[in-house]
Order: structure tokens, then C-alpha cells, then sequence
């Protein structure tokens, strides 16, 4: 134990290192299909990932944000210090948010001398990071995105648009994503004069982007997911479909899929190539319903849920990052060798009770037709497991126990 380092260093295997990991419970269990021994860095002491028979150590951090970002930095450091010391080399570090990211960004030369990372050139790295960067990006690139109104654009638009948050740091905290957005990662306007309308929207409208609506549902809502290598070069990647999101078309993933398109696949190609793009990456996109034209919504470098499902398909892009890091073109990658099935999908089920009780409403599904599109297909979930099953059963325990005392206080305050 070392401070907020807790790891039995005797059981650290130099030629089989462990991960330091500032991501959750889906890439912990990505990681331990392949075997891979990761350490968890999280300020979260109630982090399920903790919990996982996969995880082999952890790291307490501080809020990693603007007040705390020098204390994250230095116990991130420390750590990665120590374990080289341990291994006689650097340990690979994977993250799994954009506010790690940009912690990692800004100190890109002390985090790539202590550890095993690959990131995207600066200007890459910085566009896909910031919102109004990437749209400046996306027309030099020529990505096809979705047209950018600025505000005085939108009363001239009759069409649909969508509000989002400009900044991709902290915003779950914002007044955007509570007041505006209503939790959700978005806000669909009928029209550009509806949106321009809205008193939530004229008191945020600095913290906001909007673009044309691009028409059709959570089924339309694809990504491309891949790993790069240092000059561009694709060494695995699959393709994604969403079948629900909660809130409905800008919600959070509820219960995804992979699948195999030949034109996603090909979109995916040619941006990841003309980028160029490097390590992980995420490429979203929508295909319009009229035209059947993919276009890009976003791009992330980061780690995400995707990977835990991805794994199970047969292509697990944590374990392939992490044997390039080690080892380089040495690991004899063939990217034309990697397939994946489509048989197991990614569900969260409380999400997912909710888009249906919302799709249930406005008469485009019936619970029974619900039910068996879960029962129809093999899953993988966000929480529970049973070859994993610590993380539910102790998430329920607090959850039970917070309830029991919940209901305590409320009887002792009506029988004072």
C-alpha cells in the first residue's frame, strides 16, 4: 500500500503488466476476457469496477477537474513511476472519459514519458476535444458533418435542429444538461425560431451549439470504433448500431448492437484515413433517413462502453491497444484478420425499461415486442453479471441500504 495505492506489488508480472485504468466496469471486464490485470483509478469509492473479479489493484484519485487536476496529475504520476520501477518499463494507461483526456492532453509530455500511450497529433487531438474546434476541422478535412447554425442563422431555418452542449468537459454538472438538455445530451427544436424562442436556450445560448437536425431514430445512430497505430494505419475495429437510447434519439445508450454494413464501414475507413486518426477512436454517426447518407456527429479518442460487447463479439480493442503498446509491430497485427460476430449485445436495463415505457406511449412499441427483442438475443450488461457478479450484488446492497435508511428517518420524524 502506498498512500492511495493499493496493490500487492509482489504479484505484479513485469512481462504481463498491469493496466492503469481511469475507466469503469466495461473496460475492467474487456480487459480481464483477455486476461490483462488492471489497476482502477477512480475518485469514486462506490466505483463498481472496483468490485470486479478483473480488477487487481486501485488508485484512489481526486476529482479530476479544474481545482484537483494538479493532485490527479501527481498521484497518476506517482503511480505510473512506481510501476515502471516494479516492471523496468512503462505500464500502458487507458481512459475512458474526455475530462481524462484532456488531463492527459495537458501534460502530454510528463504522461508519455511515464507511460505506455498513443494519441492523436496535437491538432487532431485538441479539434476532437473542443466542439467549435471541430466544426472549423471537419470543413478542412472535408468530414461530412451536419451544417453549424449560428444564432442568427436559426430564425431563417424551417427545419428541425438540435441544441447540444458546446463543451465536452464537466457538462453532466452543467445548467445545459440540467435545465436546457433536461438531462439528456441533447434537445431536438422543431425549428430554428423555436429554438431561438426558448428562454432556457437565450440565457445558455453561449454554452450551445446547433445544427441541422439529420432526420430518423436510435436505429439510424451508428458509430465506427477502431485502434491505430502511430502512422494511421487500422488495426482492428468493428462497427456499431444503437436499438434505443434513453431519452429517445438523444439519450444514452440503452441497448446497442454490433453489426456489419458495408457502407458504414466504408465511411468509417475513409475518415479515419483522411484524419489521419491514431489510438482509439469512436467515429458517431447518423444516417439521414430520406437519403441513407451517413454523416459524422462527433468523434471521441477515448475508451468507451462499446468495448465490453465488442470483446465478447471476438474483436477487443483494449487488449489489442494494450499488446501494441507492449510490444509494437511486433504483435503481428493483420487487420483484414480480425472478425467479430454479432450475436451478443449491450444492455442496461434500467435505461432500457425506460425507452420502452416511453416508446409504449407514443404507440410504437408494445411491451411484448420489447420483451422479445431482450429475450432474442445473447447480452452482456452494464452492471450485472453472472461470471462477474460482486459489482451488482454490492451496487444493490448500498442501494437496499440507502433505501432501509431512507424510510428510518422519515418513521422517526412522524413518530417525534
Amino acid at each position: 500500500m502506498h498512500g492511495g495505492f493499493h496493490i500487492d506489488l509482489k504479484r505484479v508480472n513485469p512481462g504481463r503488466p498491469p493496466v492503469l485504468l481511469l475507466g469503469g466496469l466495461n473496460l475492467v471486464r474487456a480487459l480481464g476476457f483477455a486476461g490483462i490485470p488492471a489497476i482502477v483509478a477512480t475518485s469514486d469509492d462506490h466505483d463498481p469496477a472496483l468490485d470486479s473479479q478483473f480488477c487487481s489493484g486501485r488508485l484512489r484519485l481526486p476529482p479530476i477537474g479544474e481545482k484537483n487536476g494538479g493532485l490527479a496529475l501527481g498521484a497518476l504520476l506517482e503511480a505510473g513511476a512506481l510501476l515502471r520501477r516494479v516492471c523496468g518499463h512503462p505500464v500502458p494507461l487507458l481512459y475512458g472519459n474526455d475530462d481524462h483526456l484532456a488531463l492527459i492532453l495537458a501534460h502530454r509530455e510528463r504522461m508519455t514519458r511515464t507511460f505506455l500511450l498513443r494519441l492523436n497529433d496535437p491538432p487532431v487531438a485538441h479539434a476532437l476535444l473542443d466542439k467549435v474546434l471541430f466544426e472549423r476541422f471537419a470543413q478542412e478535412r472535408g468530414l461530412p458533418v451536419p451544417r453549424t447554425l449560428s444564432w442568427d442563422e436559426l430564425p431563417l431555418w424551417e427545419g428541425p435542429v438540435i441544441a447540444k452542449h458546446r463543451d465536452k468537459l464537466g457538462w453532466e454538472t452543467s445548467a445545459v444538461h440540467l435545465d436546457l438538455l433536461q438531462r439528456s445530451k441533447a434537445r431536438i427544436f422543431p425549428s430554428g425560431l423555436a429554438a431561438t424562442a426558448h428562454p432556457a436556450a437565450q440565457a445558455l445560448r453561449e454554452s450551445l451549439t446547433f445544427q441541422e437536425f439529420v432526420p430518423g431514430d436510435d436505429r439510424n445512430l451508428w458509430s465506427f470504433h477502431g485502434y491505430s497505430d502511430a502512422n494511421g494505419r487500422l488495426l482492428a475495429w468493428f462497427v456499431g448500431r444503437k436499438i434505443r437510447t434513453f431519452p429517445l434519439g438523444t439519450g444514452f445508450s440503452s441497448y446497442l448492437e454490433l453489426a456489419h454494413d458495408d457502407k458504414a464501414a466504408a465511411v468509417g475507413h475513409e475518415i479515419a484515413a483522411r484524419i489521419p486518426l491514431k489510438g482509439v477512436f469512436k467515429i458517431d454517426l447518423k444516417q439521414d433517413s430520406r437519403t441513407g447518407r451517413f454523416l459524422v456527429i462527433e468523434i471521441n479518442a477515448r475508451f468507451n462502453l462499446w468495448h465490453h460487447v465488442a470483446a465478447r463479439n471476438g474483436v477487443n480493442l483494449p487488449a489489442i491497444a494494450y499488446e501494441y503498446l507492449l510490444h509494437g509491430a511486433g504483435a503481428g497485427f493483420n487487420e483484414r484478420a480480425i472478425a467479430y460476430r454479432t450475436r451478443w449485445r449491450w444492455l442496461s436495463f434500467r435505461l432500457d425499461a425506460r425507452a420502452a415505457r416511453e416508446l409504449v406511449a407514443r404507440g410504437e412499441l408494445g411491451w411484448a415486442r420489447w420483451l422479445g427483442s431482450l429475450l432474442g438475443a445473447r447480452k452482456v450488461y452494464d452492471l450485472f453479471s453472472w461470471t462477474d457478479p460482486l459489482p451488482f450484488v454490492r451496487a444493490f446492497a448500498r442501494k437496499l441500504g440507502g433505501f432501509a435508511r431512507r424510510r428510518m428517518r422519515q418513521w422517526l420524524a412522524m413518530a417525534s
